[in-house]
């Protein structure tokens, strides 16, 4: 029986993909890693935002929080930083918003066909890094391409409302156990784990979860 590692998260949000390369430096060193299951659940940061803008990211973030200009800058510089640390290369400034509900559907496609995790990783490293409109549908469909997905399937189910309930029902789950931010880990349905937290405590949630689900 697999060891399942349940992972709330958003497309565009930083501390996401950080999260979700010291989650993978974690399982790398976990004992066990190869009996765990990702599955990456749906999650919203958003759900009513409009399409990406041509808007500095810094001035989108600093008109969201109330704060200066320069120190929605400031938050940019120290979180690129922070993510190259880990190995990624983090592009903020252009970086442009948008919905992420067809993300989410593809991502959900992606689940269904076995390659969830290489269309999460293609679609967050394409809007940090690339800078794509993770709105718009032609890239979506290419980056779901790119990411091994069929692309007239991608297309078909762009176009239609397939895995909408999916997303929902991952944002409905999350909502009834109180997740109200991101990432947010669930390991063996034993353990939460809130935040970008460091591997090392990643790496302990994963021993703590497993030897409690061993235990019972």
């Amino acid at each position: 029986m697999p060891f399942i590692v349940e992972i709330w998260s958003d497309v565009v949000c930083p501390w996401c993909y950080l999260g979700k390369r010291r989650f993978e430096s974690a399982l790398a060193r976990f004992e066990h890693r190869d009996d765990v299951e990702v599955v990456w659940r749906s999650f919203e940061l958003d759900p009513d935002a409009g399409p990406s803008s041509s808007v500095p990211s810094a001035e989108r973030l600093a008109a969201k929080y109330g704060m200066s200009v320069e120190d929605a800058q400031a938050n940019h510089d120290r979180l690129t930083a922070l993510a190259a640390e880990d190995g990624l290369e983090y592009h903020l400034d252009r970086t442009r918003g948008g919905n992420t509900f067809d993300a989410h559907r593809l991502i959900q496609l992606g689940k269904a066909r076995g390659i969830q995790d290489a269309v999460k990783e293609r679609l967050m490293r394409a809007y940090f890094t690339d800078n794509v409109a993770i709105d718009d549908r032609e890239t979506l469909i290419r980056l779901a391409a790119e990411a091994g997905l069929d692309a007239d399937e991608a297309r078909a189910t762009l176009a239609s409302d397939d895995y909408a309930d999916a997303v929902r029902e991952d944002e409905e789950l999350a909502r009834r156990i109180g997740i109200n931010g991101v990432p947010f880990f669930v390991l063996g349905r034993r353990y939460g784990v809130s935040g970008a937290q460091t591997s090392d405590v990643l790496l302990e949630a994963l021993d703590k979860s497993w030897e409690a689900l061993a235990a019972a």
